[in-house]
Protein backbone atom coordinates (compact mmCIF):
# COMPACT_ATOMS: atom_id res chain seq x y z
CA UNK A 1 0.00 0.00 0.00
CA UNK A 2 1.31 3.56 -0.69
CA UNK A 3 3.58 5.22 1.86
CA UNK A 4 1.43 7.78 4.10
CA UNK A 5 2.80 11.65 2.50
CA UNK A 6 3.77 14.01 5.40
CA UNK A 7 1.98 15.77 7.39
CA UNK A 8 3.53 18.78 5.99
CA UNK A 9 2.54 17.30 2.59
CA UNK A 10 -0.53 17.20 3.44
CA UNK A 11 -1.02 20.15 4.90
CA UNK A 12 -0.09 22.17 1.64
CA UNK A 13 -3.11 20.04 -0.27
CA UNK A 14 -5.31 22.82 -1.45
CA UNK A 15 -8.79 22.11 0.31
CA UNK A 16 -10.51 21.49 -3.14
CA UNK A 17 -8.98 18.64 -3.80
CA UNK A 18 -9.95 17.37 -0.31
CA UNK A 19 -13.39 18.18 -0.93
CA UNK A 20 -12.99 16.32 -4.01
CA UNK A 21 -11.23 13.17 -2.73
CA UNK A 22 -15.16 13.48 -0.13
CA UNK A 23 -16.58 13.64 -3.17
CA UNK A 24 -15.47 10.24 -4.62
CA UNK A 25 -15.58 8.78 -1.15
CA UNK A 26 -19.35 9.58 -1.31
CA UNK A 27 -20.35 8.44 -4.27
CA UNK A 28 -18.29 5.41 -4.34
CA UNK A 29 -20.35 4.31 -0.71
CA UNK A 30 -23.75 4.87 -2.76
CA UNK A 31 -22.24 2.90 -5.42
CA UNK A 32 -20.97 0.37 -3.88
CA UNK A 33 -23.64 -0.21 -1.02
CA UNK A 34 -25.81 -1.03 -4.62
CA UNK A 35 -23.46 -3.10 -6.73
CA UNK A 36 -22.47 -5.21 -4.09
CA UNK A 37 -26.02 -6.36 -3.89
CA UNK A 38 -27.15 -6.03 -6.94
CA UNK A 39 -26.27 -9.57 -8.78
CA UNK A 40 -28.06 -11.03 -5.80
CA UNK A 41 -30.86 -8.99 -6.07
CA UNK A 42 -31.64 -9.24 -9.86
CA UNK A 43 -31.55 -12.95 -9.88
CA UNK A 44 -33.44 -13.99 -5.98
CA UNK A 45 -35.84 -11.17 -6.37
CA UNK A 46 -36.58 -9.87 -9.91
CA UNK A 47 -35.20 -13.69 -11.22
CA UNK A 48 -33.05 -12.56 -13.62
CA UNK A 49 -30.83 -14.78 -15.79
CA UNK A 50 -27.56 -14.93 -15.25
CA UNK A 51 -27.11 -14.06 -19.27
CA UNK A 52 -29.45 -11.17 -17.90
CA UNK A 53 -27.04 -9.88 -15.31
CA UNK A 54 -24.19 -10.38 -17.63
CA UNK A 55 -25.54 -8.54 -20.33
CA UNK A 56 -26.09 -5.59 -18.01
CA UNK A 57 -22.82 -5.39 -15.99
CA UNK A 58 -21.37 -5.76 -19.50
CA UNK A 59 -23.08 -3.30 -21.28
CA UNK A 60 -22.81 -0.65 -18.02
CA UNK A 61 -19.37 -1.26 -17.94
CA UNK A 62 -18.43 -0.65 -21.48
CA UNK A 63 -20.78 2.29 -21.81
CA UNK A 64 -18.29 3.92 -18.88
CA UNK A 65 -15.15 3.26 -21.08
CA UNK A 66 -16.36 4.59 -24.01
CA UNK A 67 -17.81 7.48 -22.42
CA UNK A 68 -14.43 8.05 -21.38
CA UNK A 69 -13.22 8.26 -24.78
CA UNK A 70 -14.75 11.88 -25.18
CA UNK A 71 -15.05 13.61 -21.74
CA UNK A 72 -11.95 14.75 -21.16
CA UNK A 73 -11.69 16.21 -24.61
CA UNK A 74 -14.85 17.74 -24.12
CA UNK A 75 -13.76 18.87 -21.12
CA UNK A 76 -10.84 20.81 -23.13
CA UNK A 77 -12.86 21.75 -25.74
CA UNK A 78 -15.31 23.67 -23.62
CA UNK A 79 -13.06 24.91 -21.03
CA UNK A 80 -15.12 23.55 -18.23
CA UNK A 81 -14.40 21.01 -15.57
CA UNK A 82 -16.34 21.44 -13.01
CA UNK A 83 -19.77 22.06 -15.07
CA UNK A 84 -19.16 17.96 -16.48
CA UNK A 85 -17.86 16.71 -13.48
CA UNK A 86 -21.13 18.13 -11.57
CA UNK A 87 -23.37 16.27 -14.51
CA UNK A 88 -21.57 12.90 -14.15
CA UNK A 89 -22.17 12.82 -10.80
CA UNK A 90 -25.41 14.15 -10.82
CA UNK A 91 -26.41 11.08 -13.22
CA UNK A 92 -24.84 8.77 -10.57
CA UNK A 93 -27.08 10.07 -8.12
CA UNK A 94 -30.01 10.62 -10.08
CA UNK A 95 -29.71 6.86 -10.77
CA UNK A 96 -30.03 5.42 -7.41
CA UNK A 97 -33.62 5.83 -6.85
CA UNK A 98 -34.25 3.84 -10.11
CA UNK A 99 -33.07 0.26 -7.93
CA UNK A 100 -34.94 0.78 -5.16
CA UNK A 101 -38.35 0.87 -7.35
CA UNK A 102 -36.83 -1.18 -10.27
CA UNK A 103 -39.83 -3.59 -11.17
CA UNK A 104 -37.18 -5.65 -13.59
CA UNK A 105 -34.00 -5.75 -15.33
CA UNK A 106 -35.39 -3.16 -18.18
CA UNK A 107 -35.39 -0.39 -15.35
CA UNK A 108 -32.51 -2.06 -13.84
CA UNK A 109 -30.22 -1.38 -17.23
CA UNK A 110 -31.41 1.97 -17.38
CA UNK A 111 -30.03 2.85 -13.90
CA UNK A 112 -26.95 0.71 -14.62
CA UNK A 113 -26.36 2.74 -17.58
CA UNK A 114 -27.43 6.24 -16.30
CA UNK A 115 -24.76 5.57 -13.30
CA UNK A 116 -21.86 4.55 -16.22
CA UNK A 117 -22.61 7.17 -18.10
CA UNK A 118 -22.25 9.38 -15.66
CA UNK A 119 -18.88 8.22 -14.36
CA UNK A 120 -17.58 8.01 -18.14
CA UNK A 121 -18.44 11.62 -18.14
CA UNK A 122 -17.06 12.57 -14.60
CA UNK A 123 -13.76 10.74 -14.51
CA UNK A 124 -11.60 12.39 -17.19
CA UNK A 125 -12.82 15.97 -15.92
CA UNK A 126 -12.53 15.67 -12.30
CA UNK A 127 -8.72 14.34 -12.93
CA UNK A 128 -8.48 17.48 -14.64
CA UNK A 129 -9.42 19.57 -12.27
CA UNK A 130 -7.44 17.99 -9.81
CA UNK A 131 -4.27 18.80 -11.65
CA UNK A 132 -6.04 22.31 -12.04
CA UNK A 133 -6.07 22.75 -8.65
CA UNK A 134 -3.09 21.19 -7.41
CA UNK A 135 0.30 23.01 -7.92
CA UNK A 136 3.28 21.13 -9.32
CA UNK A 137 4.98 19.99 -7.26
CA UNK A 138 1.88 18.59 -4.90
CA UNK A 139 0.21 17.06 -8.17
CA UNK A 140 0.79 13.35 -7.23
CA UNK A 141 0.22 13.69 -3.85
CA UNK A 142 -2.98 15.41 -4.62
CA UNK A 143 -3.98 12.13 -6.57
CA UNK A 144 -2.73 10.06 -4.39
CA UNK A 145 -5.03 11.71 -2.02
CA UNK A 146 -7.99 11.63 -4.07
CA UNK A 147 -7.56 7.77 -5.01
CA UNK A 148 -7.09 6.75 -1.20
CA UNK A 149 -10.24 8.57 -0.31
CA UNK A 150 -12.23 6.77 -3.19
CA UNK A 151 -11.04 3.75 -1.90
CA UNK A 152 -12.24 4.47 1.25
CA UNK A 153 -15.44 4.36 -0.02
CA UNK A 154 -15.06 1.16 -1.77
CA UNK A 155 -14.71 -0.36 1.64
CA UNK A 156 -17.17 1.26 3.92
CA UNK A 157 -20.22 0.74 1.01
CA UNK A 158 -20.21 -3.09 0.80
CA UNK A 159 -19.36 -2.92 4.73
CA UNK A 160 -22.55 -0.41 5.49
CA UNK A 161 -24.39 -2.90 2.88
CA UNK A 162 -23.60 -5.97 5.03
CA UNK A 163 -24.80 -4.42 8.57
CA UNK A 164 -28.29 -2.74 6.80
CA UNK A 165 -28.63 -5.93 5.29
CA UNK A 166 -28.59 -7.77 8.81
CA UNK A 167 -30.44 -4.92 10.51
CA UNK A 168 -33.32 -5.01 7.98
CA UNK A 169 -33.20 -8.51 6.69
CA UNK A 170 -32.56 -8.62 3.61
CA UNK A 171 -34.79 -5.77 2.39
CA UNK A 172 -32.63 -4.96 -0.42
CA UNK A 173 -34.92 -1.64 -1.64
CA UNK A 174 -34.70 -0.27 1.52
CA UNK A 175 -31.43 -0.53 1.14
CA UNK A 176 -31.24 1.00 -1.85
CA UNK A 177 -32.97 3.81 -0.86
CA UNK A 178 -30.21 4.54 1.98
CA UNK A 179 -27.57 4.84 -0.72
CA UNK A 180 -29.58 7.84 -2.38
CA UNK A 181 -28.18 9.62 0.73
CA UNK A 182 -24.51 9.73 0.00
CA UNK A 183 -25.21 10.20 -3.61
CA UNK A 184 -26.93 13.21 -3.29
CA UNK A 185 -24.75 14.66 -0.85
CA UNK A 186 -21.72 14.11 -3.18
CA UNK A 187 -23.22 16.24 -5.63
CA UNK A 188 -23.78 19.08 -3.12
CA UNK A 189 -20.27 18.68 -2.26
CA UNK A 190 -18.93 19.12 -5.45
CA UNK A 191 -21.11 21.83 -6.50
CA UNK A 192 -20.45 24.05 -3.55
CA UNK A 193 -17.48 23.05 -1.86
CA UNK A 194 -15.15 23.40 -5.10
CA UNK A 195 -13.75 26.33 -7.09
CA UNK A 196 -12.79 25.88 -10.56
CA UNK A 197 -9.88 27.61 -11.18
CA UNK A 198 -10.15 29.73 -14.43
CA UNK A 199 -7.04 28.66 -16.31
CA UNK A 200 -8.54 26.56 -18.64
CA UNK A 201 -11.63 28.98 -19.72
CA UNK A 202 -11.74 30.03 -23.39
CA UNK A 203 -8.61 27.44 -24.05
CA UNK A 204 -9.89 25.22 -26.95
CA UNK A 205 -7.93 22.44 -28.48
CA UNK A 206 -8.17 20.45 -31.51
CA UNK A 207 -10.28 16.46 -31.18
CA UNK A 208 -7.23 14.00 -30.94
CA UNK A 209 -9.65 11.04 -32.33
CA UNK A 210 -8.94 11.95 -35.79
CA UNK A 211 -7.59 9.42 -38.73
CA UNK A 212 -4.09 11.58 -39.11
CA UNK A 213 -3.40 10.75 -35.53
CA UNK A 214 -4.63 7.10 -35.42
CA UNK A 215 -1.82 6.59 -38.83
CA UNK A 216 1.25 7.68 -36.58
CA UNK A 217 0.23 4.98 -34.17
CA UNK A 218 3.20 2.18 -34.47
CA UNK A 219 2.55 -1.75 -34.19
CA UNK A 220 4.04 -1.73 -30.86
CA UNK A 221 1.35 0.17 -29.29
CA UNK A 222 -1.54 -2.23 -31.42
CA UNK A 223 0.07 -4.53 -29.74
CA UNK A 224 -0.47 -3.55 -26.82
CA UNK A 225 -4.22 -2.69 -27.74
CA UNK A 226 -5.06 -6.72 -29.09
CA UNK A 227 -3.09 -7.74 -25.49
CA UNK A 228 -5.67 -5.78 -23.97
CA UNK A 229 -8.31 -6.10 -25.59
CA UNK A 230 -8.02 -10.27 -25.15
CA UNK A 231 -7.41 -9.30 -21.42
CA UNK A 232 -10.66 -8.01 -21.19
CA UNK A 233 -12.28 -10.78 -23.01
CA UNK A 234 -11.01 -12.82 -19.86
CA UNK A 235 -12.05 -10.52 -17.42
CA UNK A 236 -15.81 -10.20 -17.60
CA UNK A 237 -17.93 -8.55 -14.43
CA UNK A 238 -16.85 -9.04 -11.13
CA UNK A 239 -20.98 -9.74 -10.43
CA UNK A 240 -19.88 -13.33 -11.11
CA UNK A 241 -18.07 -13.59 -8.53
CA UNK A 242 -20.59 -12.04 -6.08
CA UNK A 243 -23.31 -14.83 -8.02
CA UNK A 244 -20.47 -17.34 -7.51
CA UNK A 245 -19.34 -16.98 -3.79
CA UNK A 246 -22.93 -16.73 -3.10
CA UNK A 247 -24.26 -19.70 -4.85
CA UNK A 248 -21.60 -21.62 -2.70
CA UNK A 249 -23.96 -21.01 0.26
CA UNK A 250 -22.64 -17.79 1.35
CA UNK A 251 -25.49 -16.20 3.85
CA UNK A 252 -27.36 -13.63 1.90
CA UNK A 253 -26.72 -11.25 3.99
CA UNK A 254 -22.42 -11.40 3.63
CA UNK A 255 -23.19 -10.84 -0.02
CA UNK A 256 -20.81 -7.44 0.08
CA UNK A 257 -17.90 -9.43 1.39
CA UNK A 258 -16.92 -10.60 -2.20
CA UNK A 259 -16.31 -7.13 -2.86
CA UNK A 260 -14.46 -6.15 0.34
CA UNK A 261 -12.41 -9.32 -0.25
CA UNK A 262 -11.55 -8.21 -3.44
CA UNK A 263 -10.70 -4.33 -2.66
CA UNK A 264 -8.97 -5.18 0.44
CA UNK A 265 -6.48 -7.43 -1.45
CA UNK A 266 -6.36 -5.09 -4.74
CA UNK A 267 -5.41 -2.04 -2.17
CA UNK A 268 -2.86 -3.75 0.07
CA UNK A 269 -1.21 -5.39 -3.46
CA UNK A 270 -1.88 -2.82 -6.22
CA UNK A 271 1.38 0.10 -4.97
CA UNK A 272 4.03 -2.44 -4.31
CA UNK A 273 3.16 -4.26 -7.81
CA UNK A 274 3.09 -1.04 -9.05
CA UNK A 275 6.87 -0.08 -7.70
CA UNK A 276 8.04 -3.32 -9.42
CA UNK A 277 6.82 -2.32 -13.12
CA UNK A 278 8.99 0.45 -12.83
CA UNK A 279 11.94 -2.25 -12.62
CA UNK A 280 11.03 -4.84 -14.59
CA UNK A 281 9.99 -6.31 -17.95
CA UNK A 282 5.97 -5.07 -18.30
CA UNK A 283 4.97 -7.99 -20.19
CA UNK A 284 6.81 -10.52 -18.06
CA UNK A 285 4.48 -8.89 -14.96
CA UNK A 286 1.41 -9.13 -17.01
CA UNK A 287 2.24 -13.01 -18.04
CA UNK A 288 2.65 -13.54 -14.33
CA UNK A 289 -1.00 -11.59 -13.09
CA UNK A 290 -2.17 -13.79 -15.78
CA UNK A 291 -1.24 -17.02 -14.17
CA UNK A 292 -3.02 -15.88 -11.27
CA UNK A 293 -6.01 -14.62 -12.76
CA UNK A 294 -5.99 -18.57 -14.16
CA UNK A 295 -5.15 -20.37 -10.72
CA UNK A 296 -8.02 -17.91 -9.56
CA UNK A 297 -11.06 -19.39 -12.49
CA UNK A 298 -10.05 -22.67 -11.43
CA UNK A 299 -10.57 -21.74 -7.76
CA UNK A 300 -14.16 -20.69 -8.35
CA UNK A 301 -14.80 -23.46 -11.09
CA UNK A 302 -13.81 -26.11 -8.42
CA UNK A 303 -14.87 -24.64 -5.28
CA UNK A 304 -17.55 -26.22 -3.43
CA UNK A 305 -18.06 -24.14 -0.06
CA UNK A 306 -18.11 -20.31 -0.23
CA UNK A 307 -15.03 -20.16 2.26
CA UNK A 308 -13.08 -21.61 -0.86
CA UNK A 309 -14.77 -19.63 -3.74
CA UNK A 310 -13.20 -16.54 -1.44
CA UNK A 311 -10.04 -17.38 -2.13
CA UNK A 312 -10.60 -17.25 -5.90
CA UNK A 313 -12.38 -13.75 -5.50
CA UNK A 314 -8.80 -12.55 -3.13
CA UNK A 315 -6.54 -14.15 -6.16
CA UNK A 316 -8.72 -12.11 -8.30
CA UNK A 317 -8.16 -9.13 -6.35
CA UNK A 318 -4.05 -10.32 -6.42
CA UNK A 319 -4.44 -10.41 -10.06
CA UNK A 320 -5.92 -6.60 -9.86
CA UNK A 321 -3.10 -5.40 -8.32
CA UNK A 322 -0.80 -6.71 -10.22
CA UNK A 323 -1.91 -5.73 -13.46
CA UNK A 324 -4.26 -2.31 -13.18
CA UNK A 325 -2.71 0.22 -14.22
CA UNK A 326 0.27 -1.81 -15.84
CA UNK A 327 -1.61 -1.50 -19.39
CA UNK A 328 -1.79 1.71 -18.84
CA UNK A 329 1.64 2.09 -18.01
CA UNK A 330 1.91 -0.18 -21.37
CA UNK A 331 0.02 2.39 -23.86
CA UNK A 332 1.87 5.26 -22.59
CA UNK A 333 5.32 3.56 -23.48
CA UNK A 334 4.16 2.84 -26.41
CA UNK A 335 2.31 5.85 -27.95
CA UNK A 336 4.18 8.81 -28.99
CA UNK A 337 3.84 11.26 -26.32
CA UNK A 338 1.75 14.36 -28.00
CA UNK A 339 -0.92 11.38 -29.25
CA UNK A 340 -1.07 9.30 -25.48
CA UNK A 341 -4.89 10.72 -25.36
CA UNK A 342 -6.02 9.42 -28.27
CA UNK A 343 -3.94 6.34 -27.67
CA UNK A 344 -6.00 5.59 -23.91
CA UNK A 345 -9.13 6.96 -26.14
CA UNK A 346 -8.65 3.86 -28.70
CA UNK A 347 -7.27 1.78 -26.18
CA UNK A 348 -10.66 2.02 -23.88
CA UNK A 349 -12.39 1.73 -26.52
CA UNK A 350 -11.63 -1.45 -27.64
CA UNK A 351 -11.54 -2.81 -23.95
CA UNK A 352 -14.94 -1.71 -23.14
CA UNK A 353 -16.62 -3.63 -26.05
CA UNK A 354 -14.51 -6.59 -25.13
CA UNK A 355 -15.56 -6.34 -22.11
CA UNK A 356 -19.30 -6.38 -23.15
CA UNK A 357 -18.77 -9.48 -24.98
CA UNK A 358 -17.26 -11.33 -22.03
CA UNK A 359 -19.78 -10.15 -19.61
CA UNK A 360 -22.41 -11.46 -22.51
CA UNK A 361 -20.45 -14.58 -23.29
CA UNK A 362 -19.91 -15.16 -19.46
CA UNK A 363 -23.79 -15.36 -18.60
CA UNK A 364 -24.70 -17.40 -21.59
CA UNK A 365 -21.95 -19.94 -20.71
CA UNK A 366 -23.26 -19.82 -16.89
CA UNK A 367 -26.68 -20.70 -17.93
CA UNK A 368 -26.32 -23.28 -20.37
CA UNK A 369 -23.30 -24.83 -18.65
CA UNK A 370 -22.84 -23.41 -15.57
CA UNK A 371 -20.98 -21.42 -13.62
CA UNK A 372 -17.95 -23.39 -13.61
CA UNK A 373 -17.87 -23.21 -17.63
CA UNK A 374 -18.14 -19.66 -17.45
CA UNK A 375 -14.60 -19.39 -15.36
CA UNK A 376 -13.23 -22.25 -17.29
CA UNK A 377 -13.58 -19.71 -20.22
CA UNK A 378 -12.04 -16.85 -18.71
CA UNK A 379 -9.13 -18.88 -17.86
CA UNK A 380 -8.89 -19.89 -21.33
CA UNK A 381 -8.46 -15.89 -22.28
CA UNK A 382 -5.65 -15.65 -20.05
CA UNK A 383 -3.98 -18.54 -22.77
CA UNK A 384 -4.93 -16.39 -25.36
CA UNK A 385 -3.57 -13.02 -23.70
CA UNK A 386 -0.37 -14.83 -22.91
CA UNK A 387 0.37 -16.41 -26.43
CA UNK A 388 -0.09 -12.88 -27.82
CA UNK A 389 2.46 -11.64 -25.27
CA UNK A 390 4.93 -14.08 -26.00
CA UNK A 391 3.87 -13.31 -29.45
CA UNK A 392 5.15 -9.65 -28.49
CA UNK A 393 8.45 -10.88 -26.78
CA UNK A 394 9.54 -12.82 -30.25
CA UNK A 395 9.11 -10.20 -32.05
CA UNK A 396 10.02 -6.96 -30.71
CA UNK A 397 13.32 -6.08 -32.14
CA UNK A 398 11.30 -5.97 -35.80
CA UNK A 399 8.86 -4.12 -34.34
CA UNK A 400 10.49 -1.62 -33.13
CA UNK A 401 8.77 -1.66 -29.93
CA UNK A 402 10.21 0.05 -26.26
CA UNK A 403 12.73 -1.64 -24.07
CA UNK A 404 9.69 -3.15 -21.95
Amino acid sequence: MATRAPASTLRQIPSGIWMLGCVSLLMDISSEIIHSLLPVFMVTTLGASALAVGLIEGAAEATALIVKVFSGVLSDYLGKRKALAVLGYGLGALSKPLFAVAPGVGTILAARLSDRIGKGIRGAPRDALVADIAPAHLRGAAFGLRQALDTVGAFLGPLIAIGLMMLWANDFRAIFWVAVVPGVLSVALLAFGVKEPQTHTGDKRVNPIRRANLARLGPAYWGVVAVGTAFALARFSEAFLILRVQQEGLPLFMAPLVLVTMNAVFAVTAYPFGKLADNCSHDKLLVAGLAVLIVADTVLAVGSHWSIALVGVALWGLHMGMTQGLLATMVADAAPADLRGTAFGVFNLASGLALLAASVMAGWLWDRHGAAATFHAGAGFCVLTIALLIHRLRNRPASGAATR
